[in-house]
């Protein structure tokens, strides 16, 4: 198979795992968390590196913002080998009580955006692979324990901040998400709203492979706030420090899949 026009991949360039991350950025910020990494191709959005994590060989690629990006790196991804996906990115809270720093691990996403549309109707569902949102799920609470005993310790400075599983949306609109839209998410019932992850577990079911998603929650739209509100930086201080945990949480995962 031909190289791939936009991650610039062929096969035998990356491995059977890959975090993906919309932010490029935060691709060099997982990498140096990994035992050894070396990059592989950057164009666009895309910043591709192979890393190892304690054995376990993994890709990291960033998907850009929003669904058409994400399916952009999913689909060439899966072209040249790539079986499971895992999403470390950043939300906004849709429940009152989720606080700026806690996680989501997502066990659903609404469709609020159109590339899905694009390959199958809006009734069926956006939901991760089991096995990847347990072991999401099993290494956040591993993760859990560890920073409750540090903390007794007084081995960190904060509170611990929770790590909440259930369903999100994925939006397009970044600012079109009215009063009204928020409302109604919050009635649903859903955790928090991202754009990315409606997507990649979509195109992951269609394709038989495997994904799940965790991130970090970067605002409180129901309590009146978001990114980029608190301070010159794109993300509020605890956001900033949490996205290593969930960068740890997926790392952890990683080695079990």
């Amino acid at each position: 198979m031909a190289k791939q026009p936009h991650v610039l991949c062929e096969p035998g360039d990356v491995n059977d795992l890959a975090l993906v991350p919309g932010d490029p950025g935060r691709v060099d910020r997982i990498a140096a968390m990994c035992d050894a990494s070396e990059l592989v191709a950057e164009n666009r959005e895309y910043r591709v590196v192979n890393a190892t994590y304690e054995g376990r060989e993994l890709t990291l690629c960033s998907t850009g913002i929003g669904c058409p990006s994400a399916a952009i790196a999913v689909e060439e991804l899966a072209n040249v080998g790539v079986e499971t996906f895992v999403r470390v990115g950043t939300t906004g809270a849709l429940q009152r009580g989720i606080e700026i720093g806690d996680m989501v691990v997502a066990t659903g996403a609404a469709k609020d955006e159109g590339t899905t549309k694009r390959y199958e109707s809006d009734t069926y569902p956006a939901v991760p692979d089991y096995e990847v949102l347990s072991a999401l799920v099993g290494s956040a609470e591993a993760n859990d324990e560890r920073a409750a005993d540090q903390a007794a310790e007084g081995a960190n400075g904060g509170a611990v901040s929770q790590v909440h599983v259930g369903p999100i949306a994925s939006d397009d609109a970044f600012y079109a998400e009215s009063d009204e839209y928020v409302a109604d998410w919050e009635d649903a019932g859903l955790l928090s709203v991202e754009m990315e992850a409606a997507a990649i577990f979509t195109l992951a079911r269609r394709k038989g492979l495997r994904a799940g998603a965790i991130c970090t929650v970067d605002g409180n739209l129901v309590e009146g706030t978001q990114k980029g509100e608190t301070d010159d930086e794109e993300l509020p201080e605890k956001a900033r420090d949490n996205v290593e945990r969930a960068i740890r949480i997926s790392l952890d995962a990683a080695t079990g899949l």
